[in-house]
């Protein structure tokens, strides 16, 4: 299960089975937050719901797919990061982030999205990381810009947003131009079967 503490009230934990009320609280609290730039909160009105999404994530990371994880902050649950599944024949992955309200503007996602995308290089061995978010998403899109990744262009009408079409940014970054920490060469690796990571990863 892929865990990293980021300091010392940040934490990063594979999304489990109980999870799902905390999360669903969360959620709830944060709807019209959330409903600004996120598509599926009209899918998720009941825990049940919550949970439904936690197994998908499971069923995901047992596909040897990509991990989605809860943003412990004070080992409480403040957000969802993780990657959408892995695209292994081209060792591409896209992240996905969100924030409940309380803990935005703190720099907390960027440095989650930092650790996943040195995850993805160095014990994936992938080659690309994109992040893409809606054009006129600031917070969103300061994440990768932050981070390096170059601006790759615009996909329009990308997203059914409740009532209209949202544009979206495409950003990525390659391994070879990542700078964020040691990216150990993975290359012997073939698509789809990466270095297997151990089953807890802290520091």
């Amino acid at each position: 299960m892929f865990e990293h503490s980021i300091d010392a009230d940040l934490d990063l934990r594979m999304l489990r089975e109980d999870d799902a009320e905390e999360l669903f609280r969360v959620i709830d609290a944060n709807r019209q937050h959330l409903r600004q730039w996120l598509p599926w909160l009209d899918a998720n009105t009941e825990v049940e719901h919550t949970r439904q999404f936690i197994s998908s994530t499971l069923d995901q990371h047992a596909r040897n797919e990509g991990s989605v994880c809860s943003v412990l902050l004070s080992d409480h649950v403040v957000g969802v990061v993780g990657f959408h599944p892995i695209k292994w024949a081209n060792r591409s992955v896209e992240i996905g982030y969100w924030l409940g309200s309380e803990a935005v503007g703190n720099g907390i996602m960027t440095r989650c999205c930092r650790v996943l995308v040195d995850h993805a290089f160095s014990w994936l061995g992938l080659n690309r990381v994109a992040i893409p978010a809606a054009v006129e998403n600031s917070r969103s899109r300061a994440i990768p810009e932050r981070l390096g990744f170059r601006q790759e262009g615009i996909i329009r009408d990308a997203e059914w947003l409740y009532d209209h079409y949202v544009d979206h940014v495409l950003y990525a970054v390659l391994k070879k131009e990542w700078t964020s920490g040691p990216a150990p060469a993975a290359d012997a690796a073939p698509p789809g079967a990466p270095p297997s990571p151990p089953s807890a990863q802290r520091s």
